[in-house]
C-alpha cells in the first residue's frame, strides 16, 4: 500500500505502521482504478499485433498515468521533491514492465499449442 510508513511508540517501544492520510489514500486509489482502466483498454487493442506491443505499450500508459495522477493528488502543493520522486517511481515501474516482457513471452511460448 502507498504511503505506509512506520513509527515507534516510545511508550511500548514497537513499531506501528503509520497510517496514510484520506488524500493519499484517495489518490492511490484513484490512479489505481483509472490506471488499470486504461491498461485493459490499450491493450485488448493491441493485442493483434506483435507479441510485444500490447503489453509494452499498455504497461507505459498505465505507469504514465498511475504515476501523474498519484503524485499530483498525493502532494501537489506540498513542500517536498514530489516531482522527482515521481520520476523515479515511474521510471521504476517502466523498468520493471520492460523486464517482464521476457518472462511473459517465454510463457505464450509455452501455452502455445503443439505445431506438427
Amino acid at each position: 500500500m502507498r504511503g505506509v510508513a512506520t513509527h515507534t511508540d516510545s511508550s511500548t517501544a514497537t513499531a506501528k505502521p503509520a497510517q496514510a492520510t484520506p488524500r493519499i489514500a484517495i489518490a492511490s486509489c484513484m490512479a489505481f482504478i483509472c490506471a488499470q482502466l486504461l491498461d485493459i483498454t490499450v491493450f485488448d487493442r493491441l493485442r493483434r499485433g506483435n507479441w510485444w506491443r500490447a503489453p509494452a505499450v499498455a504497461t507505459s500508459c498505465s505507469a504514465t498515468l498511475d504515476t501523474a495522477i498519484f503524485w499530483t493528488i498525493a502532494f501537489a502543493g506540498a513542500p517536498l521533491p514530489w516531482v522527482s520522486w515521481a520520476v523515479g517511481d515511474w521510471l521504476v515501474k517502466l523498468g520493471i514492465g520492460l523486464c517482464l516482457l521476457v518472462p511473459f513471452r517465454a510463457l505464450l511460448w509455452k501455452m502455445a499449442p503443439a505445431r506438427m
